[in-house]
């Protein structure tokens, strides 16, 4: 057992027991495992560890764009870049990673939907009375990313990035079964938060951090790089404001967690169309698969 699979061993193991994982220093854990996951071993040692991860987690290595020997760690390797082309972009809104959609709905009263009989509030995500206030009654998509994911997060649409904001917390784990049994779980979470601009509608992308590494970077902002053990909240307005088109790199996950969308309810995107499913980063928002 190696002994990144011991860690998630144990883990799994305080899930079960939460008041023991309660008392994990887990952000102090994240932050070393992160550190470990990017030691650059002897190549043999590293393309042996890189083809088990892949292996265990049915990674396609038919779609990245190089020989996992060329990958300086696992680190490096977990935020592959894919061959052009592997992620043709749709048309209309897109969805921004490769993940399973677990919930889709409406905001009401501030109010989402973090599982079956638990809520949290928008205001509480963003910390930005403001922002909410513009999205409320518009819609939300959480994307959870597993391990065999792709961890890269692209620009759902042609958008402007207006500003980004880092606010630190917990590193809970975001498996199914936190979600389900641990309340306020994203807004308690560290998290990047940015405001977008899309169809001259406002927009919200969020990127919550894990238990993990936990460690999330921006594309077009190498300012921000969380769990780097700083309780800090620290936010940047761009003037003018970053231009993305759809599907261009937004940030990525160094090890799995969440993505939640909002959009205005100006966008006109009904939920009831969207389906609980797996999907990839480029497809369009309605057509699922």
């Amino acid at each position: 057992m190696t002994v990144y699979r011991y860690l998630a061993y144990i883990l799994a193991l305080g899930l079960r027991r939460l008041n023991i994982l309660r008392f994990l220093p887990k952000n102090y854990l994240s932050y070393g495992l992160g550190k470990l996951a990017h030691v650059p071993w002897p190549r043999p040692l590293n393309t042996a560890l890189i083809s088990w991860f892949a292996s265990t987690y049915k990674i396609n290595l038919d779609e990245i764009d190089r020989e996992i020997s060329s990958y300086k760690s696992l680190g490096d390797f977990f935020v592959r870049t894919l061959k052009e082309g592997a992620r043709p972009i749709g048309e209309g809104i897109v969805h921004p990673c490769d993940a399973a959609i677990t919930e889709v709905g409406k905001i009401h009263d501030q109010k989402m939907i973090q599982a079956k009989g638990m809520n949290y509030k928008l205001i509480d995500l963003l910390r930005s009375q403001d922002l909410a206030g513009e999205l409320e009654g518009g819609t939300y998509i959480t994307y959870y990313l597993c391990p065999s994911d792709y961890h890269r997060v692209h620009a759902p649409a042609d958008m402007l990035i207006h500003s980004s904001i880092h606010i630190p917390g917990y590193l809970w784990p975001v498996n199914p079964w936190s979600v389900r049994n641990i309340k306020n779980l994203f807004p308690c979470n560290e998290r990047l938060v940015a405001k977008l601009e899309i169809d001259k509608n406002p927009a919200a992308l969020v990127m919550v951090g894990a238990t993990n590494v936990g460690k999330m970077t921006l594309s077009f902002d190498s300012r921000f790089v969380t769990n780097n053990l700083e309780n800090k909240i620290k936010s940047r307005d761009y003037k003018p404001p970053v231009v993305m088109r759809a599907g261009d790199s937004f940030g990525a996950f160094h090890m799995g967690s969440t993505v939640i969308m909002i959009y205005s309810p100006r966008a006109n995107i009904d939920p009831e169309k969207i389906k609980k499913s797996h999907v990839l980063v480029g497809q369009s928002l309605f057509l699922g698969a």
